[in-house]
């Protein structure tokens, strides 16, 4: 066998071939090929990119390469920060960078560091997730961006950069599902609504939370009156049982939600 090369077998008997490589004490794997041709090309160039003293960074991948984009990421970030990671980060200094492929690239702080290194970010129709105790995790709701949320109505990215998920570049204007802030004659209130066949005013509230439980409010009854949409319910931070319960009971919501007659 060529160097950097082992031969395997598929479970049906058919051969292929492994590329791997060792760097700093670390084994690393390259990935599958076809021929023993291509796997040695592989564990080559692999090498090429650890060793050269001159540097071949990410964005000079080439287009014709016999390695994964992700792998290309990781032998980069293995030898300039001399951490290997399995999913594509790189380290930089007080925040990390993950390639989604060549021309998405995110930015995290370190907090999430181990997280991102044990869990692959996917991309599937412009959605952003994580496989997480085999369910599938919105990006955005790990940083308190809820389903359906509108960017500059709900949530901005303080630096105007929507791919820089660190969280002092978060603002989360909006925090529950059907409220919104609004400004009305100098002072600051907050609008309930819902959607039925278009938007249903609920109504119009002093704080957040109030909004919030309106909302939960409509929803339940419109619920009760025998709407099958399914409404995902807000759950309010710092407020027991008991609290809850009577804020519930005191908030009104609109005639036309009271009124309304499932057809």
């Amino acid at each position: 066998m060529l160097t950097g090369v082992y031969l395997a077998y598929k479970k049906d008997g058919e051969k292929y071939y492994r590329s791997s490589i060792t760097y700093l004490g670390k084994h690393i794997s390259l990935g599958s090929y076809d021929t023993e041709i291509d796997a040695h090309k592989a564990y080559l160039l692999a090498s090429k990119l650890l060793n050269s003293n001159i540097k071949q960074d990410i964005d000079q991948y080439p287009s014709d390469c016999i390695l994964s984009f992700d792998k290309w990421v990781v032998l980069n970030n293995y030898r300039d920060n001399q951490i290997y990671f399995k999913t594509p980060i790189y380290l930089k200094k007080n925040y990390f960078l993950y390639y989604i492929d060549k021309d998405t690239v995110l930015k995290f702080d370190v907090d999430d560091l181990f997280y991102y290194a044990h869990h692959k970010i996917q991309k599937r129709g412009g959605h952003l997730f994580v496989s997480d105790y085999g369910m599938q995790v919105s990006l955005a709701s790990r940083y308190g961006i809820k389903p359906y949320s509108v960017l500059k109505r709900d949530y901005l990215f303080a630096n105007g950069d929507c791919n820089d998920y660190r969280y002092g570049n978060i603002i989360i204007i909006n925090r529950y599902q059907g409220v919104s802030k609004i400004d009305k004659k100098g002072k600051t209130i907050y609008l309930a609504k819902i959607n039925i066949r278009g938007e249903f005013i609920i109504g119009y509230y002093s704080t957040e939370e109030e909004a919030a439980i309106a909302y939960n409010k409509a929803a339940l009854l419109l619920k009760e009156k025998g709407l099958t949409k399914n409404f995902i319910l807000n759950y309010i931070e710092g407020i027991d049982e008991i609290t809850y319960a009577s804020m519930y009971q005191k908030i009104k919501i609109s005639k036309k939600i009271r009124d309304y007659i499932v057809t």
